[in-house]
C-alpha cells in the first residue's frame, strides 16, 4: 500500500529539475520522487507505468509543449503544477484544469502554497481506503493514527457534516474525518446501502423494516433509522421486497 505522496518532475532543463527536487527535499521531505524526465517520450512511458499524485510540469519541452503530453491521456488523476518561464499559457492551463501555475524563477512561498493546494485537492477526492492486502477489512484514519476494522463488524455509518461515525457490533464508535459519500463509493458492493443522506447501513445487520412514507429500519444494535422517501423503492428492491 502506498504510504508516501509520489511526485514526478518534467522539465527539459536539468537545473530546473534539480531546483524543484531541492525544494521538495527541503519543504516536503516525506515526498517520493518516482521519476524525472526531460522530454515527452520519456514522460509518457513513465506515466504509463506509474501515475504520481503530483506532476511538476514545464510547459516548453524542447520542440513540444506540456499540452502535447497531456493530449495523450484522456484523463490524468494527478494534480498538475505548471512550472514555466512563460506567462502566455495561463489561460490554456486553466482550461486544462491544472492545480497551479508557477513562473520561473520559482519563489519558495509560491511553491509551498501550490503544493499544499494540491494536497488539499488530493484529500478531497481520495476515496475511503480499503486495504487490498487484507480482504474484507477497511482502514479508518483517526486523530490517534488508524484502525483496521472488519467490514462485517460495521453495523452502520452516520454522516455529520464532513465527518462519518462508524457504529460497530461491539457497541463502539469511530469518527473519521471523511464524508459519508466517500465511504458510499467503496462499501455498497459489499452489501451496504445508503437509505438516507445521513445513513449508510450494512444490510447484514438489518433486522426489520417498518412501513411508512419512507419507512424505518431497525438494526442489530437496536438503532431505528429513517429511510428517505426517494430512496425507498431502491432500498426495497435491493433487499428483494417490492411489495
Amino acid at each position: 500500500m502506498k504510504t508516501k505522496t509520489q511526485i514526478c518532475i518534467i522539465d527539459d532543463e536539468k537545473h530546473g529539475r534539480d531546483y524543484i527536487a531541492l525544494l521538495v527535499k527541503k519543504e516536503f521531505p516525506d515526498f517520493e520522487i518516482i521519476f524525472q524526465a526531460s522530454n515527452i517520450e520519456d514522460s509518457y512511458k513513465n506515466l504509463l507505468k506509474n501515475i504520481p499524485d503530483i506532476i511538476f510540469l514545464d510547459i516548453q519541452l524542447r520542440e513540444n509543449t506540456a499540452f502535447d503530453l497531456l493530449s495523450n491521456f484522456k484523463e490524468l488523476p494527478s494534480q498538475i503544477i505548471f512550472v514555466t518561464a512563460y506567462e502566455n499559457f495561463a489561460i490554456q492551463a486553466i482550461r486544462n484544469g491544472v492545480t497551479d501555475y508557477l513562473l520561473k524563477p520559482i519563489k519558495k512561498i509560491d511553491f509551498i502554497v501550490a503544493v499544499n493546494k494540491a494536497l488539499e485537492n488530493i484529500k478531497k477526492v481520495q476515496p475511503a481506503q480499503i486495504n487490498p492486502l487484507q480482504d474484507h477489512k477497511v482502514i479508518l484514519s483517526t486523530l490517534q493514527g488508524f484502525k483496521i476494522i472488519n467490514i462485517a463488524d460495521i453495523v452502520r455509518c452516520e454522516a455529520d457534516s464532513s465527518y462519518t461515525t462508524f457504529y460497530l457490533t461491539n457497541k463502539t464508535k469511530i469518527m473519521v474525518s471523511k464524508t459519508l459519500h466517500e465511504f458510499e463509493l467503496v462499501l455498497p458492493d459489499l452489501n451496504f446501502f445508503r437509505i438516507h443522506h445521513k445513513h449508510l447501513i450494512n444490510l447484514d445487520h438489518l433486522q426489520e423494516y417498518v412501513k411508512g412514507r419512507g419507512g424505518q429500519v431497525v438494526m442489530s444494535d437496536g438503532s431505528v433509522l429513517d429511510v428517505s422517501f426517494r430512496r425507498k423503492n431502491d432500498f426495497l428492491h435491493k433487499i428483494g421486497n417490492t411489495d
